[in-house]
């Protein structure tokens, strides 16, 4: 499980930003098969896409679920667009926003910085992941 992982530390030594966490979690967790060149495709969504805008951990979520559950192209299904809404829906019920900014200043400190929301995405992901691929 990714929540696991990202329990015991994992991307703590790399200094890996909340995306990159948990994609890289993930392809190792749910086995997705990316290269390390494809890894990178995180990079930039840290941060709220480095403006504080959506969460860089449910953003790199989405692109775990893409993977997944995307045959082709997101327009085959409206899967991916139900899972995304699922993911979003649940974390802002449960963290009261899906915006870095607002997360931050809730959840974030000095010793622990954002863990406790890149760990709240990686349990929703878990449980969404889980039962899909039942």
């Amino acid at each position: 499980m990714l929540s696991e992982l990202i329990k015991n530390g994992f991307g703590e030594k790399e200094d890996l930003n909340c995306a990159e966490k948990i994609l890289q979690g993930a392809n190792i967790a749910y086995n997705l098969g990316l290269d390390r060149e494809s890894l990178k495709l995180a990079s930039g969504f840290g941060g709220g896409m480095a403006i504080q805008d959506k969460c860089g951990a449910l953003t790199a979520a989405i692109m775990v679920l893409g993977k997944l559950f995307v045959k082709e192209r997101a327009h085959e299904s409206e899967r991916i667009k139900e899972l995304t809404r699922e993911l979003f829906d649940e974390y802002n019920r449960e963290m009261s926003s899906i915006d870095c900014k607002p997360l931050k200043e809730m959840y974030r400190t000095e010793e622990l910085k954002c863990s406790n929301v890149i760990l709240k995405a990686a349990g929703i992901l878990d449980k969404i992941v889980m039962r899909e691929l039942e």
